[in-house]
Parts: C-alpha cells; structure tokens; sequence
C-alpha cells in the first residue's frame, strides 16, 4: 500500500533471511520507523509490544520467528519452546496459532538441516497467501458496497457512501490491503464515492492513529469520531454499513474482535444498518462454537486506560512522543481487549471464499462449495 508514493508491506525477509523487517506500529502515525528482528525473542517482544499487530500479521510475524529460532537452534526443544514462547504473546487472535501450527507440520519430521530452510519457505508462502486473501476479500466486499449505493433510495453519484469501522483492519493489520479496509480501498480506486468514519478506539487509538494513517495515505476521504459517536450517527441515516475486521471467528459465525465492536454491532441492529466482519479463512476456529464461553479475552495493561501517548510540540519546531496520564493517581482500570458480537447481529461474513451467512451452515455451504 501507499505511503508518500512508495508501495510498502508490512514485513518482509531481508535479503540473506537471517533478519525480518517490520514496521513499528508504535510509533505510527508520528514517526515511519522499521524495525529489524534478529531471533524469535525479537519477534516475541515485537508482538507482545504490538511493534506488530493485527490477527493476519501477528500470524504471519509469528511464522517467520519461528524460522530465526530454528536457524539459531533446529532441535526439538528449541521448536517446542520457540511455539510456546510466541503462542503466549497474544492468546486472542488464532491467526497466530494457525500459523505456527502450520510451520510445525512441514518441519518436525525433518532433519534438523533442513527446518530452518523450510520454515522460511512456509512462512514466506503465508505471507503471500494472506496478500492473496486480502484482495479477494476486498473484491467480494466491493461487491456489497455497490448494491448499497444501488439500493439505497435517495442515493445520487454525489452522495458520498459512508462506511464505518472499528480498530484497524488495514493493511497494517495484515501484510497487505487489510481486511475491513480492503473493500473501502478497493471501491475507492474503482472511483466510488466512499467517506469513512474511523471511530478512535480507545484504548490504544488504533482507528484514530492508524486507520487514519492509511486512509490519509491512500486518499480515501475520512473523518474521525469518539467511539460512543457511531450510535447518533445512524440514527441520523449518516452511515450506510459497518465493516469492521475479526481476532476470531467461530464456527457458528460469533465475532471476536476490538473491545467496542459489540456495542457498534447492537446500534446496527436498533438502526437497521448491516454489520459486516471481513476475515481470512485463517481467523475461522472451527474447533469452537461459542464464542463468549470459549475464546480466551485477552486482558491488557491498565496504563493503556490510564494514559494515552501523543506527539508534543517543543520549541524550536523540535517534537516528541509522549505518554501522559489523564487519570488520578489512585484510580484503579480494567482493559480487555477484545469483545464477542454473537453471529445475530451479524448480517454476513466477507471472505476470501465469498459471502457467508454468519452461521454454522453458512460457513461450512461456502467453504465446501469453495474447496
């Protein structure tokens, strides 16, 4: 994607593979900044520090430091901690263990020569894999974009088509285009008129932060909101969707995504504005049905809620980042990071495979029909 001109990713192989490049999210959307990562402890305090984020690209992050663990040490123990050591990182997304799984069964009946070697094919074979995705999603979710326009009643080709999302399911969330993005950037460049109301999602600001970013980078018009601005929006018929990405998808179509998302997904229903989720097949658990009881919530750092990083403006037109605590010394916080919107209040799922009812049948129909 787009920034000053440039095509970028989110990761790539240096050349010789003994290093993987990433860009820090940290530091985004104040500094642009790459971070280097020699050894699967990189990779795990990268993911862990959300250096890197998002469910497709922690997964793929992950596969290639299991790579650098096996190129420092092949043996079985080495594999057997290096997984363990980066499937605590973030107990939430599966895209994370489906990745490391993945690598596992191409590697663990090799001979220790060749692991490492193999590792880095698998991984390299994610990464474009999820690329590939991506854009399919975007394709099939352009699709629904231009029925809202068609559909919608009063619509005229100067009335912009307003689309909200929630967090960051951008490109920088994956290697490439996004998942809830990906159909914003693709009506976009099909000459769409489209406006995105980017809520700011607290804690972390990723919406605000980078959701901005990308957008402001591709060009697509956008507008940011407090979180709590969604509701009084569409009862004012100011938004004509919601697409928003997903942390895990059960198999019955329950929705795991950024704290928040559930409350956008109830004020849909009371408003009459569809709740898309747009995923990768590798963010479906088809191991679970039950989405509150079953997924593991992740439970993050109170400082999150309790401070908030910004950029200060010092003399001599000099700046730096800072953190800043907005609340009492005393003042005590609690911050999941994730919610469930149960698969009601979903009116579909965007894939790669197509559109699926947000259901068990719906989900297994497309993905037998796909196979």
């Amino acid at each position: 994607m787009n920034i000053d001109g440039r095509a970028w990713r989110t990761i790539w192989l240096e050349e010789g593979g003994g290093a993987v490049s990433v860009i820090d999210q940290t530091q985004l959307p104040h500094e642009f900044s790459i971070c280097s990562l020699r050894s699967c402890e990189e990779v795990v305090d990268a993911i862990r520090r959300m250096v890197v984020r998002g469910a497709p690209l922690i997964g793929v992050t992950a596969a290639y430091g299991l790579m650098l663990a096996l190129r420092k040490n092949p043996s079985d123990s080495s594999l057997t901690n290096a997984i363990a050591a980066l499937n605590a990182t973030r107990p939430t997304a599966v895209n994370l263990r489906w990745a490391l799984e993945r690598v596992f069964r191409k590697v663990s009946s090799l001979d220790y020569s060749e692991r490492a070697d193999v590792a880095k094919e698998e991984a390299f074979l994610i990464a474009e894999e999820d690329v590939a995705m991506c854009q399919a999603i975007g394709e099939n979710g352009l699709e629904l974009i231009q029925k809202l326009a068609i559909n919608r009643s009063d619509y005229c080709a100067s009335d912009p088509i307003n689309i909200l999302t929630h967090c960051n399911a951008g490109w920088l969330a994956t290697v490439d285009w996004g998942t809830a993005l990906a159909p914003i950037y693709k009506a976009f460049r099909a000459g769409l008129n489209i406006h995105v109301w980017v809520d700011e999602t607290r804690p972390r600001n990723q919406g605000s932060s980078l959701t901005a970013y990308e957008l402001a980078c591709e060009g697509v018009p956008h507008t940011v909101i407090a979180d709590n601005a969604g509701g009084y929006l569409m009862q004012k018929g100011q938004v004509d969707a919601v697409i928003v990405g997903a942390d895990r998808v059960t198999a019955t179509g329950d929705v795991c995504n950024k704290i928040g998302t559930y409350l956008k997904a109830l004020a849909c229903f009371d408003n009459g504005v569809p709740f898309y989720v747009a995923l990768p097949s590798s963010t479906i658990d088809w191991s679970i049905g039950n989405g509150l009881q079953e997924i593991p919530i992740e439970v993050r750092s109170p400082m999150e809620v309790t401070h908030v990083n910004g950029i200060y403006q010092k003399g001599s037109g000099s700046s730096e980042i800072v953190n800043v605590q907005v609340c009492p010394d005393r003042t005590t916080a609690f911050n999941p990071a994730f919610d469930i919107t149960p698969a009601r209040l979903v009116a579909a799922l965007i894939t790669e495979k197509g559109v699926a009812n947000a259901s068990k049948d719906g989900l297994e129909e497309l993905y037998t029909l796909a196979k």
